[in-house]
């Protein structure tokens, strides 16, 4: 292979990311048009993600680590797995992972086409939102019931799908479960990706797989949105852990990230000025919780983290009930916010 720049490595091993990824971060794995691990040396973990393919967002191999708020290229990483140290010695060996045979990058093709529309993409998401209906009695209702939330109103950005394909890891056949579908939007409400919660078949929970969660699509910077945010935001990882609190606050604007690397990634509404974090009583979210709020407060936005009693809201609603929710989260609100956005009690 001739001799190259930096310039040029980085972006040869980003028409490889993923395979790239899979070799030097191998204790992660994919999620949608990312690559999740826990940090550029290869730790266990979701707080990294790597970009597999090139967007508006920027080149395909280029990351982010949402805990530390360290990023970088495909040779950060390869100079981050294997600890070296010389420039030299990453660029040898970043020449020496190039010259194995990978498979063929897009290239705009007839097959490269196909890959876009492929399972990851954000053309399969806005086509499997397309296909699923609305919530209303269907097993999705059934399953959110039984995490004690029942008021629906605003909930258009989730769906339900009967027969969604699951498939466990690359190796193993396609499965179908029933699923609750959420669209992930873009600060304008445009669909950039969807997020896959399989259910039992009698809605119950969520089905019994490795794992039930799964999203796909352009996620970095974006959120399944429950309204659209105009100066007050409530943001936090999980879809139950967002409804729940939206029982007691159902004129507040809310945004789930699906994850804790998400969440610490939101982008801000130009108009926003205060943002409420529903914290999640793990290592994780807490990271997440830490990142965003220094973002955010770097931004001068305001920031107000609401904490729940227990592991989290969905738990507290669950355990305690809404009027309990309410006299818990009422107190930790600005109190102008509590006349705007808190419903009566009944």
């Amino acid at each position: 292979m001739p001799r190259l720049d930096a310039s040029e490595l980085s972006r040869r091993l980003g028409l490889h990311a993923e395979a790239a990824c899979r070799h030097y971060l191998s204790n992660g794995r994919r999620q949608g048009n990312y690559w999740l691990v826990g940090n550029a040396r290869n730790a266990p973990g979701r707080s990294m993600f790597v970009r597999l393919r090139s967007s508006a967002k920027g080149p395909a191999g280029h990351w982010t680590d949402a805990a530390t708020g360290e990023h970088g290229d495909m040779l950060d990483i390869v100079r981050e797995a294997l600890g070296l140290v010389d420039f030299k010695d990453v660029a040898e060996e970043a020449r020496r992972f190039l010259s194995l045979p990978h498979p063929e990058p897009d290239t705009g093709t007839r097959a490269g086409k196909a890959s876009r529309n492929a399972s990851g993409s954000p053309e399969a998401a806005r086509r499997l939102f397309g296909m699923s209906r609305p919530i209303h009695g269907t097993l999705a209702q059934t399953y959110l019931r039984g995490r004690g939330i029942t008021d629906l109103a605003g909930t258009a950005s989730l769906r339900f799908h009967p027969r969604c394909y699951y498939r466990p890891d690359e190796h193993s056949p396609t499965e179908t479960w029933p699923a609750m579908i959420a669209a992930v939007t873009d600060l304008h409400g445009h669909l950039t990706g969807a997020h896959r919660t399989w259910l039992a078949p009698d809605g119950s929970g969520k089905a019994d797989v490795d794992t039930p969660r799964r999203a796909m699509g352009d996620l970095l910077g974006h959120g399944i949105r429950f309204d659209m945010a105009d100066d007050v935001l409530a943001a936090s990882e999980g879809i139950e852990t967002v409804l729940s609190p939206r029982i007691v606050l159902p004129r507040m604007p809310m945004l789930a990230a699906s994850s804790a690397a998400h969440l610490a990634a939101i982008l801000f509404p130009a108009t926003l000025r205060r943002l409420y974090v529903l914290r999640d009583r793990d290592p994780a979210g807490d990271g997440a919780r830490d990142s965003l709020v220094e973002r955010a407060s770097s931004a001068g936005i305001e920031v107000v983290v609401l904490s729940p009693r227990l592991e989290d809201f969905n738990e507290d609603l669950r355990l305690d009930g809404p009027e309990a929710l309410r006299a818990l989260i009422r107190p930790q609100l600005v109190h102008e916010d509590a006349g705007r956005f808190m419903a009566l009690a009944t």
